[in-house]
């Protein structure tokens, strides 16, 4: 079976087991080179903002490697390597967009602009983006359509934003 076609296997097999956390297989990647073989799986949070704690990323990796031992899905011996998206992926679906709710992020405009600005909001139509700066007032926020965004990326904050 090719890489592929493994991949699409084992999202099949992983994504009831993720959802049964509140998580989402962003992605299965099956690398190999040689004889090494690396299973590499992307899981977050289903939705909303926060973060995805190690506790219950080790608990899930542990499912994991259960389900796909037990089921014999992959052939010969492998690495598991599962993580979480991290600050630097692409803000892509609306889910991206709901998930960085509160945070920073530049976005590239299709007209050729910048934007920079915390996610207030988003929804299935677009995102509604405040100014940087925390306090600013909701009348000064602006509404991108997703085809407006050419592309997205959360800026990492070192100076962590209050929690209101």
């Amino acid at each position: 079976m090719g890489a592929d076609a493994l991949a699409a296997r084992l999202v099949a097999v992983l994504e009831p087991l993720a959802g049964g956390h509140d998580l989402v297989v962003e992605g299965v990647d099956v690398l190999t080179r040689g004889r090494l073989r690396t299973v590499k799986v992307v899981l977050d949070l289903a939705d909303g903002p926060g973060s995805l704690g190690s506790d219950l990323l080790g608990d899930v990796t542990r499912e994991i490697s259960t389900a796909l031992d037990e089921g014999d899905l992959v052939e010969g011996a492998y690495t598991l390597e599962v993580s979480s998206p991290g600050t630097s992926r692409p803000l892509t679906t609306p889910r991206h967009f709901r998930r960085a709710e509160r945070r920073l992020v530049r976005f590239t405009l299709a007209d050729g602009g910048e934007r920079l600005g915390r996610v207030r909001s988003a929804d299935d139509d677009g995102v509604t983006v405040a100014s940087p700066e925390p306090a600013a007032p909701v009348e000064n926020d602006v509404t991108l359509t997703y085809p407006q965004i050419t592309k997205a990326v959360v800026e990492v904050e070192l100076r962590r934003l209050e929690e209101s």
